[in-house]
């Protein structure tokens, strides 16, 4: 509303006035004097006429005070939308299953059998031992027991040749007891020596070393003509389980909560929380992956807890001892109003927006502010569905002021980082 200011003349207005109103000098006797008036007198007093013209023509003139426009500032409706917060953290990937390949007997390498880097089965012939003594065990172990099974036979035709003697008579009942120990000593004499020759025969299978997993092969940590033992530190090569991997990630233990809400609900199914493995680009890997647990133990120096993740790997995109970031969620709100970053300002450590009413005058208010999503802010409590939120503009308002609006353009983000 413009208002009008009483006007304050000036003095020369004043003083213009007085000069007209002034009269003539007066006679002794009260009466006006009339004198002539010279030429001079009349250029004289015409001045004086025009410059009070002059003057009187700004007297004549108001002073009216001019209020800025209204302030233009780009506002967002407040619109509730369903959002799920996550948060994007390092992580190592481990495969699922890794075997240390080593010998189980001792012997000089005779050959390796694989192709180094390549995809093996499960019981495929990795390195050959010289089988020749093994061979010899074996066959030293065959004769023994030929010869124990020759010594049962024996003990068990003189049992059977002295029993009946013994119901006739013809022999005491010692002699048919030591016969009858003499067989069993040579039965557990056979049971022992086909015992050793099984043995022999393990150690002879031994020397070819064989994969105990299915997976990819590392290199060969060991040449041909190596001598290796059972007690070597170093393996000769290295089989890992890739078609899925872990990804081992830590997580501060101050949002455990929330995932463990998210586990428990999801516990009757055999899918697992779902995550995101990312790659260096931000972008993530087309694979599926699963939260299989957290850890038990919270790191007392980070106070983090280890999050292990499983990722299916069918192409083998990802590799043990590879760096990775995974994207956690943390948890999922129906009806979350968001604001963007820009809009939120901070005044004695409380955070404030401008919001519009339907009269376009500007108020500010304090709000509570949630997780920080894709450079907006969660507003947890100060702001309702509808309110129309300032998002520049709002350093040149005051609580209060008469603003016009206009719809306010989002630049679209690749980003989606969450944080508190």
């Amino acid at each position: 509303m413009n208002t009008k200011k009483p006007y304050q003349y000036p003095a020369a207005c004043i003083l213009s006035a007085l000069l007209l109103a002034t009269p003539g000098q007066a006679e002794p006797n009260g009466a006006t004097a009339r004198l002539p008036v010279s030429l001079k007198q009349l250029c004289r007093h015409g001045v004086m006429l025009a410059l009070v013209g002059m003057l009187l023509t700004g007297c004549n003139q108001t002073d009216t005070p001019v209020e800025p426009p209204p302030a233009q500032v780009t506002v967002l409706t407040a619109t509730p939308a369903p959002i799920t917060l996550t948060d994007d953290l390092p992580g190592r990937v481990a495969a699922v299953r890794t075997a240390e390949i080593r010998p189980q007997v001792g012997g000089i390498i005779q050959r390796r059998l694989f192709e180094q880097g390549a995809e093996i089965r499960a019981g495929q012939p990795l390195f050959q031992i010289n089988p020749a003594p093994f061979k010899a065990d074996v066959d030293t172990a065959g004769a023994a027991l030929q010869r124990a099974q020759s010594v049962l036979n024996r003990a068990q035709i003189q049992v059977t040749r002295l029993k009946p003697l013994l119901s006739t008579g013809a022999i005491s009942q010692q002699t048919y007891d030591d016969a009858i120990a003499q067989r069993d000593q040579a039965a557990a004499d056979v049971a022992q020596t086909r015992a050793t020759l099984a043995r022999r025969q393990l150690d002879l299978t031994f020397a070819t070393v064989e994969s105990p997993i299915a997976g990819r092969i590392d290199q060969a940590l060991i040449t041909e003509g190596a001598l290796v033992s059972t007690n070597d530190s170093n393996p000769l090569a290295r089989v890992q389980q890739i078609d899925q991997v872990y990804v081992d990630v830590r997580q501060p233990a101050s949002s455990l909560e929330q995932l463990r809400d998210m586990l428990s609900q999801r516990a009757n199914g055999s899918d697992g929380v779902p995550a995101v493995i990312l790659r260096g680009d931000g972008q993530p890997y087309p694979m599926p992956a699963r939260i299989l647990f957290s850890g038990v133990n919270v790191d007392a120096g980070t106070g983090d807890v280890l999050l292990r993740i499983l990722v299916d790997n069918p192409q083998r995109q990802l590799l043990p001892g590879m760096f990775v970031r995974a994207r956690i969620p943390l948890g999922h709100h129906d009806d979350a109003l968001l604001v963007p970053q820009q809009a939120v300002t901070r005044s004695a450590g409380e955070a404030k927006i401008w919001v519009v009413d339907a009269r376009n005058t500007a108020h500010a208010v304090t709000v509570e502010l949630g997780e920080l999503v894709n450079r907006q802010y969660r507003i947890r409590a100060g702001l309702s569905a509808g309110q129309q939120v300032v998002i520049e503009g709002g350093e040149r308002l005051r609580d209060g002021a008469w603003v016009t609006t206009q719809n306010w353009k989002k630049v679209p983000s690749a980003t989606d980082v969450v944080s508190r």
